[in-house]
């Protein structure tokens, strides 16, 4: 199968699951992530309809960006950990940040977004699994801490992100996804908290029809459309 045969396969997935499910198709939208794929297979996906990409590492998006500087409405998703002294690669080169769990970072970028003067969406990371190797706030902290995003103004908080329990048994990857539509209704009725948290990223390729039943906005989707990843 080519790769636009897999980003087709898997828009028949998504639909399928919003049937399944109630949802309405146009309330999620998939992220293709294309870490460590070359920029040809980037441009590839991007002739099949793609605009959006999500990448880990920030070096590998000024990179993908530099080669790929042709196609001008490409937009980048920064979607694992940042480092404070990668601020300034992500305020100039990324359109969306999923993976914002500290203060630090959020003051970093909001420095540098000011001196470029653009704004970023971003959403904040939650451990939703409790796992040890995994990035993202406790629940338990999270709304202190999306309170504490109000001193941010070109840090534009749109929802929540997670990776969920990495378990064969569907029930704990479930209870994941349970928890942080809870989390999400929770942010909606605190009074006060900047942001909109209207959406939920949430789900990969072995687990986002699940995640659409429990109300994921966003399903970031790597293997599924671009294969196998080496180890790294």
């Amino acid at each position: 199968m080519t790769l636009a045969d897999n980003l087709a396969a898997v828009r028949q997935r998504i639909d399928r699951a919003c049937d399944d499910h109630g949802r309405d198709r146009s309330e999620v939208r998939l992220l293709p992530v294309s870490k460590t794929v070359d920029a040809e297979a980037v441009r590839q996906a991007y002739a099949a309809g793609v605009r959006t990409f999500g990448e880990n590492r920030v070096q590998e998006v000024k990179q993908k960006a530099e080669a790929l500087a042709d196609l001008a409405d490409l937009r980048w998703a920064v979607i694992g950990p940042l480092q404070t002294n990668k601020a300034k690669v992500v305020a100039e080169l990324a359109h969306e940040f999923h993976a914002l769990d500290s203060v630090r970072v959020a003051e970093a970028l909001d420095k540098r977004l000011r001196t470029a003067g653009r704004t970023l969406e971003v959403l904040i990371q939650v451990n939703s699994s409790g796992e040890d190797t995994k990035s993202g706030l406790p629940p338990e902290r999270l709304v202190e801490f999306a309170a504490g995003l109000a001193d941010f103004s070109h840090v534009q908080v749109r929802g929540l992100m997670t990776l969920a329990a990495n378990s064969t048994d569907r029930s704990e990857v479930e209870a994941c996804f349970v928890r942080m539509a809870e989390l999400r209704e929770q942010l909606r009725g605190t009074e006060g908290l900047p942001g909109t948290y209207e959406e939920l990223s949430m789900g990969m390729s072995g687990d986002f029809e699940l995640a659409i039943a429990h109300g994921s906005t966003c399903v970031r989707v790597g293997t599924a459309i671009f294969g196998a990843r080496p180890p790294v």
